[in-house]
């Protein structure tokens, strides 16, 4: 009997090994090609919840965060998640129990547009001539990670977290078109950034519409010097991001030799691919509704505009489009470009449908954005229109969560979301009342009353600390 080349006989018995082994030669060649690059994250979470204990908070004035207000009721913190909240709940044994008779309980606050730790304090005169929030050297900054500039020791943080702030999106700056990923961090005490990393968040991308990249490049004589030349550089860089992703996709299909990586490209691919939230910089209304339409050109979503001072203008499309509309409830003409801006600007928005939520945008501001939706609640209740604070706690707890793709585990006190609460001395719309205390995950992270706890006063230390729990 002729006998069949030996290597026939190799190859036959490789093909049989990989058949046995479950996997075609052609699964195993697409197992082998590198992943698409917008799918990877080099720097993940490495975040671990801080000690905690079964806790029940008894007695409060509870907002909900879901549109209710329960009065005298309790809430029951078990494993990190929130178990029950109601009246007359039982006491399980070995539970922490709170009286908090005469406070108010909401959710954790959360800030969805921070510059904590990009803009550190102390700062220095350099620091004002070229901060770690903006990398102005090219309008297309896509390629920066607003986390490689945060500095997890920022006082910032702790004053924060003292004004109940317990989830925060940190963007970079808005003097490019393309200012870079975005990173929403757990406000809890870590040596690294990633120690604080919101697992499993969506990255965001911070876009910026009229003035700031105009006058960034425009009086260096350099593209963009316009509003028309803003829009002409969105388009062609979301062009080549199309390219990119289909060179990408082919291989991932076909095989081949991968193409070359270009990080700007990686990030706006996952903006395509639906993977990165768009969160952009814009005041006036007729930009903001041309930014909707180049979103339609080129097939990506919007999640939020921020600043939008004249998001009232517009209403009805924000909310077809259903956009957050992240506004200040009282910085208003303070540039050229935001002259139609008004106080009542939330409320309206909110009066018809658009998810509003207030915003941060200064370390001093993250302090109190309870206070800054109470103005923005009196300010619609003077115009006539009827908000209630269990509706107006939404703008600074669930509707930035759900601005951030996170409305499913953070921004409301229902059963199975994180356990991130804050306990109030008073109404947390008012002026007078302080945080007493806030949890995080379930762990008690803000203790007014325990030095351990909370920031030390300036006169104490030089600059407010958060001390680790021990």
């Amino acid at each position: 009997m002729r006998r069949r080349p030996c290597s026939f006989r190799l190859a036959a018995i490789a093909l049989t090994a990989v058949l046995c082994a479950g996997a075609s030669p052609t699964t195993r060649a697409a197992e082998s090609r590198e992943p698409l690059p917008w799918r990877i994250n080099p720097f993940p979470s490495t975040y671990t919840p801080l000690p905690r204990v079964d806790t029940l908070i008894v007695g409060a004035t509870v907002l909900d965060g879901a549109g209710h207000r329960l009065d005298n009721a309790d809430v029951l913190l078990r494993a990190g998640k929130v178990v029950a909240v109601g009246t007359n709940l039982a006491h399980p044994a070995g539970v922490t129990v709170i009286d908090a008779h005469g406070r108010w309980v909401t959710p954790g606050i959360v800030d969805i547009h921070s510059h904590d730790g990009d803009f550190a304090l102390p700062l220095t005169a350099n620091d004002l001539q070229n901060s770690d929030t903006n990398e102005s050297s090219d309008p297309n900054s896509a390629n920066v990670w607003a986390e490689h500039s945060v500095n997890p020791q920022d006082p910032d943080f702790s004053r924060a977290l003292a004004g109940g702030v317990t989830t925060l999106q940190v963007l970079p700056g808005s003097s490019e078109l393309f200012g870079g990923r975005t990173v929403v961090l757990k406000n809890v005490p870590s040596v690294t950034v990633e120690g604080m990393k919101f697992p499993g968040a969506p990255y965001g991308l911070k876009m910026a519409c009229g003035e700031n990249p105009r006058f960034t490049f425009g009086s260096r004589t350099k593209f963009p010097n316009s509003r028309m030349g803003n829009m002409a550089g969105y388009r062609q860089a979301f062009l080549d991001a199309k390219t990119y992703k289909a060179r990408w996709e082919k291989y991932e299909k076909e095989g081949g030799d991968p193409p070359a990586r270009d990080l700007k490209l990686d990030t706006l691919a996952g903006v395509l691919d639906g993977d990165i939230r768009v969160h952009m910089h814009c005041y006036r209304a007729d930009e903001m509704a041309a930014v909707v339409d180049l979103s339609h050109e080129m097939g990506y979503r919007l999640a939020a505009f921020h600043h939008a001072v004249e998001g009232y203008k517009i209403a009805p499309l924000l909310k077809r489009e259903n956009i957050c509309a992240v506004v200040w409830p009282d910085w208003w003409g303070f540039k050229m470009e935001a002259m139609d801006a008004i106080r009542e600007n939330a409320a309206f928005l909110d009066a018809q449908g658009v998810c509003v939520t207030m915003h941060s945008d200064s370390p001093m501001v993250g302090q109190h954005l309870t206070v800054e939706a109470g103005k923005a609640m009196t300010a619609g209740i003077r115009a006539g229109l009827d908000i209630r604070p269990e509706h107006a706690i939404e703008w600074v707890t669930l509707n930035p969560a759900k601005g951030l793709g996170l409305d499913s585990q953070i921004g409301s006190l229902e059963p199975g979301k994180d356990a991130d609460v804050a306990i109030w001395s008073g109404d947390p719309f008012s002026v007078y009342t302080k945080a007493d205390q806030v949890f995080v995950d379930g762990a008690l992270v803000f203790d007014r009353f325990d030095p351990h706890r909370r920031p030390k006063a300036d006169f104490e230390v030089g600059q407010p600390s958060l001390q680790a729990v021990p």
